[in-house]
């Protein structure tokens, strides 16, 4: 019988199977469930007969034969019966299921889709949040601390070196379009933590808040998609005063998109205080370009990443590369080598090489 077939028959006969009290009445729908094709309807059956059986323990008519058995335990031979028969076609289909989509990682962090959104007062990991135990540099920028350290600051080349980064959505689909509005806060600071003639000083900490309107896409071809555009402002600075002090605030634009394993983020910048006559680094564009790409590529819990800046009239910018790979639960090993300008804000016009190893937190 043929799976439609046994469905409308099994629909007929469970109204009959819910008012059926007598054995007589259970032995004759049991004959129509035997005679379902399809196991799963069949099952079915059964089970709605099982439910309304008369107890085992009720004695049998006067007039039943001897060695018979209670209907109910004909029922419960019968559903056995068929559960034995419908578990390998379960299994099969569970085999020839196709396997879960894997969950898009900008989805997830951006909120784009409804399944994925958190509502406002969330946080949200923002960029990479790492620890590197040791980072090797080729070479120290030491001559920015000679106005204000008397007998100069003498870095050592191998520094501990960190990044957190979160954001968090203050607003949700701003009056009523497809907008949302998060706040995010990045802070990466450098450690002098093995220099211990010099009392192990922070060389360097850089505090990067954004104010960020971000609105899904859905724009595509094939696996190919972009998914989110940002307009941004942001604000960068180390903190200090005097001839140490470095800062710039900027507007952007930014799109996102993935490709299979690949995610991809171009941003593009417009400095806002280039012109002021007290600027400590004026000239940070040109060290620092007007854009920044991002790459990366996740397989088997394993992730290569790139970042790259360039001033194309300068020709000066900056290469960092990364590796992530698994240790325990949301920690995993990690790896980052850089090249170029601008590994800090106080090191913006100063380039250098260094390779850095530690852990990452992927939450």
């Amino acid at each position: 019988m043929r799976p439609r077939a046994s469905t409308f028959l099994l629909a007929a006969l469970l109204p009959y199977a819910a008012q059926a009290q007598t054995p007589s009445e259970i032995e004759t729908l049991l004959e129509r469930c035997a005679a379902l094709g399809d196991a799963s309807a069949r099952l079915a059956c059964y089970d709605a007969l099982a439910k309304k059986a008369p107890l085992a323990s009720t004695p049998p008519p006067a007039h039943a034969a001897p060695g018979s058995q209670p209907a109910a335990a004909v029922i419960g031979s019968a559903v056995a019966a068929a559960r034995a028969e419908a578990a390998p076609t379960a299994m099969e289909a569970v085999k020839e299921a196709e396997p879960e989509k894997e969950l898009s990682r900008m989805v997830q962090r951006w909120e784009l889709d409804q399944p994925s959104k958190r509502g406002v007062f969330s946080f949200r990991p923002h960029h990479d949040t790492y620890l590197l135990l040791a980072n090797y540099s080729n070479s120290t920028n030491d001559s920015p601390f000679r106005d204000t350290t008397p007998a100069g600051l003498k870095s050592q080349r191998v520094e501990l070196s960190y990044q957190l980064s979160f954001k968090m959505k203050m607003m949700e689909e701003i009056a009523n379009t497809p907008f949302d509005l998060w706040f995010a806060y990045t802070q990466r600071s450098f450690w002098q933590a093995y220099n211990r003639s010099a009392s192990s000083p922070f060389r360097e900490t850089n505090y990067q808040p954004e104010l960020i309107f971000s609105s899904p896409l859905l724009v595509g071809v094939g696996e190919a998609r972009l998914r989110y555009v940002n307009f941004g402002l942001v604000h960068q600075s180390n903190g200090q005063t005097s001839t140490l002090s470095r800062s710039w605030n900027r507007v952007y634009g930014e799109i996102g998109g993935e490709f299979g394993h690949f995610n991809a983020t171009l941003r593009m910048w417009k400095r806002l205080d280039n012109a002021k006559s007290d600027n400590d680094n004026i000239d940070i564009n040109q060290f620092m370009g007007h854009s920044e790409l991002r790459v990366a590529y996740r397989n088997a819990g394993h992730e290569y990443s790139l970042m790259a800046r360039r001033n194309l009239n300068t020709d000066h910018g900056a290469l960092q590369l990364g590796w992530s790979f698994p240790l325990r639960d949301n920690l995993k090993g990690y790896v980052q080598g850089f090249s170029g300008y601008g590994q800090s804000l106080i090191d913006y016009n100063y380039a250098q090489m260094s390779i850095g190893a530690g852990v990452l937190v992927d939450f």
